[in-house]
C-alpha cells in the first residue's frame, strides 16, 4: 500500500499545482467584440444598445470602467492582447498587409497547452495568414478562423463566407459569420466540458461591413437612422452568442468554473459609413458611441483605448463589482495563468498584471505604476504619429497633430482641459517615463 501511494503523490508531482487549490484547473473564455464603442452596451450606460447577455457578465463579474487595450487598431492590439506583452517590443506597430506575429512570441494558448489545456480559436485572426503565422502554429488545438474579420453575411455570388477555415481547410459557411462563431464556440465547450479548455472567440460586430440580419433590423425598427439601426441589428446578434456561450456553460455546470473575459479590440470609430454591403466603405465607421470619452479608433485619447471590458467568475471574484483602477488587455494572460496554477517564468518578459488579488481585496494597490502607448500609423505620415502614458490619474498624450497635452483623467476623462502648461514639471517627469519605456521597444517591421 505504501508503495501504492508512493507511486500516486510521484506521479501528481509531474504536474503544475493545482489551480486555486480546485481539483480541476478552471476553464478560461476571453470573447472579443470588434471596434465596439465605449457607451454602446447597456451596462455602459446606453439607453438604445440591449445586451442583457453581455451585461449579465458586468452583473456576476467585475466591470472595469478604466479598461483599456495597447493599441487603438485591430491587429497590433490583438498582439498585445495574445502575448501579455506591448506588441511595440516586437515591432508590431500597426495593422499592415505584411503584418504577422513573429515567430519567437508565444501567445496564451502556448502558455496554456504546455500545462494541460486544449485550446481554441474561433472567429477572427488577422495576425497574419503565411502558413506558420495561422492559429493553429499559434498554440490553438481547434481553430475555426476568418483570415481578416471584414465579414458577416455570405458572399452573394459564391453564397458562402470567403476566407473562412476549419484548421487548413476552406468551409463553405452559409450563414451569418457571428451566429456560425457563436455555435461552433457552443460545440467546443460541449466537447471539451470533461478536460480543461481556453478558448479565444473574437466575433466580428460591430466592425464593418455593416449588414444585420432582417429581425434584428426590425426590432430596432423606432430607430430613424438606418446607420444607428444597422449597428444595433449587429450588437443584437453579438449578444445572443454571447448568451449563448454563456447558456452552455451553465448547461455543462462549469459557469463556477469557469474565467469569462469580455472586451473589445479597440474604441469605436464614431462616424457614418454606407450600409450597402457593395459599398466602398470608410474607415471602419460604424456610428459607434465613445461616451464620455474623446477621440475614436486610430487615435490615442480616450475614446481610442478605453473599451468595455468586464470579467466573472462566479464564487471566485465578486459580483456587480465595478473596478476604476486602470487595467488593460495585457493583464488578460497572467491573469489566466494565475487562475490555472502557472507561475510566469521570468523569461517570457510578460507586461501584464495578475488582477485576481487586486480584484478580490487582497492587493489594494494600482495593478500597475504606469501605462504606455505609441502608435506609429500610417508610416508615410510622422505628423500623424501618436504616444502617450497614464500614471494614476494623469496622462500625457501626443495624438498626432494635436500639441502635447495633459490631463487629470480624474475630472477630465473627455480630455478638454489641457494642463500641460499649468504643470511643465509633471510634463517632463512623465515624457522621460515613457521614453524609458520606448528605449525597450523595437522599430517597426512594417
Amino acid at each position: 500500500m505504501r508503495h501504492l501511494v508512493a507511486l500516486i503523490l510521484g506521479f501528481c508531482g509531474c504536474f503544475p499545482v493545482a489551480a486555486e487549490n480546485s481539483e480541476r484547473k478552471p476553464n478560461i473564455i476571453v470573447m472579443l467584440a470588434d471596434d465596439l464603442g465605449y457607451a454602446d452596451l447597456g451596462c455602459q450606460g446606453s439607453s438604445e444598445v440591449k445586451s442583457p447577455q453581455i451585461d449579465s457578465i458586468a452583473a456576476n463579474g467585475v466591470r472595469f470602467t478604466s479598461g483599456y487595450v495597447t493599441a487603438p487598431q485591430c491587429q497590433p492590439s490583438r498582439a498585445g492582447l495574445l502575448t501579455g506583452r506591448y506588441q511595440n517590443r516586437f515591432g508590431f506597430e500597426a495593422n499592415g498587409k505584411a503584418a504577422s506575429l513573429p515567430s519567437g512570441e508565444r501567445t496564451i494558448a502556448d502558455r496554456l497547452k504546455a500545462a494541460g489545456y486544449v485550446s481554441g480559436m474561433i472567429g477572427k485572426w488577422h495576425l497574419g495568414g503565411g502558413k506558420s503565422q495561422r492559429p493553429y502554429q499559434r498554440g490553438f488545438d481547434e481553430t475555426f478562423w476568418h483570415l481578416n474579420g471584414g465579414v458577416l453575411f455570405p458572399d452573394k455570388k459564391t453564397k458562402v463566407i470567403g476566407n473562412l477555415f476549419r484548421g487548413a481547410e476552406p468551409v463553405l459557411e452559409k450563414s451569418y459569420s457571428t451566429d456560425a462563431f457563436g455555435h461552433e464556440a457552443a460545440a467546443f465547450i460541449e466537447r471539451h466540458q470533461r478536460e480543461p479548455f481556453f478558448l479565444y472567440l473574437a466575433f466580428v460586430p460591430p466592425h464593418w461591413p455593416m449588414e444585420a440580419k432582417p429581425e434584428h433590423l426590425a426590432s430596432y425598427g423606432h430607430i430613424p437612422d438606418l446607420h444607428r439601426r444597422t449597428m444595433l441589428g449587429m450588437m443584437a446578434s453579438l449578444d445572443e452568442n454571447v448568451g449563448r456561450v454563456l447558456a452552455k456553460l451553465r448547461e455543462t455546470k462549469l459557469e463556477e468554473n469557469t474565467l469569462v473575459f469580455f472586451l473589445s479590440d479597440n474604441g469605436g470609430p464614431t462616424g457614418r459609413a454606407r450600409v450597402q454591403p457593395d459599398a466602398d466603405f470608410e474607415y471602419g465607421q460604424n456610428t459607434s458611441k465613445n461616451d464620455p470619452c474623446r477621440g475614436v479608433k486610430g487615435e490615442l485619447l480616450e475614446g481610442g483605448i478605453r473599451v468595455p471590458f468586464m470579467v466573472q467568475w462566479k464564487g471566485r471574484l465578486p459580483a456587480g463589482k465595478t473596478y476604476d483602477r486602470p487595467v488593460i488587455s495585457l493583464d488578460l494572460l497572467p491573469t489566466a495563468l494565475a487562475a490555472a496554477g502557472i507561475q510566469p517564468d521570468p523569461a517570457w518578459k510578460l507586461d501584464g498584471a495578475n488582477l485576481l488579488p487586486h480584484l478580490r481585496g487582497e492587493n489594494q494597490g494600482a495593478p500597475h505604476d504606469e501605462l504606455c502607448w505609441r502608435f506609429r500609423f500610417p508610416p508615410q505620415q510622422p505628423a500623424l504619429f501618436r504616444w502617450a502614458i497614464r500614471q494614476g490619474d494623469w496622462k500625457l498624450v501626443k495624438n498626432g497633430k494635436e500639441p502635447l497635452a495633459l490631463y487629470d483623467l480624474a475630472g477630465d476623462v473627455g480630455e478638454s482641459r489641457n494642463l500641460a502648461a499649468d504643470q511643465p514639471g509633471r510634463v517632463a517627469r512623465m515624457k522621460e517615463a515613457y521614453e524609458r519605456w520606448d528605449s525597450r521597444n523595437q522599430e517597426p517591421l512594417w
